[in-house]
């Protein structure tokens, strides 16, 4: 994907490490928000009622984050990216502020759309001043932090949840990143300094609605699809058609668009193509699957809650470490080409055991811990593949071009994987019994949204 040389070896500036560490905050507030609400739900619903409708508290945080990434990226490309961040943390802590008063269900899911939006210019604004502050194997030095982070957020956050709401209520939970999030814009606005953008800003307005409606599209379709309505009903058919036809008209758009939100021509980059196609695979496969694998634990290998989560964990625990050495290593070397690859190698050998052998609790530990390991490998990898790839003017729409690629890739790749399992259910009524083989398609799915 890219050759050692072309990853300098500088100086990393001074006072860098305060900044990063500061934007680093700022992501672990938005990793953890939608870790941490999870934990509150059902005093939230107590409280404001609406049990039909609170799964929208969490869908619709996750929506808007994933519509937001791209075209916050190309903002970043045309604005600035310290404005543009600034714009989406006041944008995120808006929302959170607005949740924290909400007086109905209607309100919270409005305000938490909001929310959802400012955090998903959050992550990409980070990914973007990362790319600008530092050449490919100084910020490989600091994107392992991103792998911490996450770590930090999922273990602390159904904790940190529940004893927030336990001492303060559930309003507590969104009101806590006011002080933190204040701070961060106030350091922010003062210490990072990035050269001044100096183009003509053509929002592509046509594009934008486009592509965000594809990806509302494709999100809704994947959570609806087979749970809240049938495969063959018409509104799931309906956002299949939509599937299909906006990403059409989004290209057409983008070829006549002055300035458009994915420049067409990044496809002429081979390590862009291979990075977008890469992340959309890993999505698809990798992610995919690891929204089953606590099905797996329990209906297959019929383990206990605990027992599922602990080992989840470890996995957890794999692909945070496993990062985080990837980085550092990519930053020693200069090289991050063969991480991806291994990473696709290991997914498919894992797989493949899963389905052939005999697995006991020990044996399904190990195949999490290299699950974790796989993604691991490439999790960070990408993104540094992705900024090697950009000149200035474009590390914005190549880093939410990338992001996007994964996240639809584990839209999709989550909806194919239910839609195994639920074919299988019709040969299986009842309780599912105990088979000798690991398989994916033993159990109902589910999914965390």
């Amino acid at each position: 994907m890219t050759s050692r040389s072309s990853m300098r070896a500088e100086a990393v500036p001074a006072g860098a490490t305060s900044v990063v560490a500061l934007l680093m905050a700022v992501v672990f507030l938005s990793l953890l928000d939608s870790q941490i609400v999870a934990t509150a739900l059902p005093r939230i619903v107590a409280d404001l009622g609406g049990l039909n409708q609170f799964a929208w508290v969490t869908t619709g945080y996750l929506i808007a984050g994933s519509a937001a990434v791209p075209v916050y990226g190309k903002l970043g490309d045309l604005y600035g990216r310290k404005r543009v961040f600034l714009v989406s943390i006041l944008v995120f802590l808006a929302g959170s502020a607005a949740c924290g008063l909400a007086h109905t269900m209607t309100q919270l899911i409005a305000f938490r759309v909001v929310q959802g939006i400012g955090s998903g210019g959050l992550f990409i604004s980070v990914l973007s001043i990362l790319g600008e502050m530092f050449t490919p194997q100084q910020g490989a030095r600091y994107y392992g932090w991103f792998s911490l982070t996450f770590g930090a957020a999922s273990l602390t956050g159904p904790t940190l949840g529940g004893l927030l709401t336990d001492l303060a209520g559930w309003r507590s939970i969104f009101l806590v990143n006011l002080p933190l999030g204040a701070l961060v814009v106030a350091v922010i606005s003062i210490r990072l300094h990035l050269p001044a953008q100096r183009r003509r800003a053509r929002i592509d307005h046509l594009g934008v609605i486009l592509l965000v409606a594809a990806i509302v599209a494709v999100n809704l379709l994947t959570t609806w699809a087979g749970s809240a309505y049938p495969w063959t009903s018409p509104v799931i058919l309906g956002l299949a058609a939509a599937c299909l036809l906006l990403p059409v008209l989004f290209v057409l758009a983008q070829r006549r668009a002055a300035d458009p939100i994915i420049p067409l021509r990044l496809f002429g980059n081979r390590t862009f193509s291979i990075v977008v196609a890469v992340g959309f695979v890993a999505g698809f496969l990798g992610l995919g699957i690891v929204n089953y694998l606590v099905l797996w634990l329990q209906a297959v290998l019929s383990l206990g809650v605990q027992a599922s989560g602990y080992l989840l964990t470890a996995m957890m625990l794999g692909v945070v470490l496993t990062s985080y050495a990837s980085t550092k290593l990519i930053a020693r070397t200069g090289s991050y080409r063969r991480h991806p690859s291994a990473s696709m190698v290991l997914f498919a050998l894992t797989g493949l055991l899963c389905a052939v052998v005999d697995a006991g609790p020990v044996l399904a530990t190990v195949f999490l811990l290299l699950f974790g390991i796989a993604g691991g490998l490439n999790s960070q990898a990408l993104s540094l593949a992705a900024r090697n790839a950009a000149g200035r003017d474009d590390i914005g729409a190549v880093q939410g071009t990338a992001t996007m690629a994964r996240q639809m890739g584990t839209a999709l790749g989550t909806s194919f994987f239910a839609a195994l399992v639920t074919g299988k259910l019709p040969a299986r009524p009842g309780p599912p019994p105990t088979p000798t083989r690991c398989t994916w398609s033993s159990s109902p799915s589910s999914r965390s949204r």
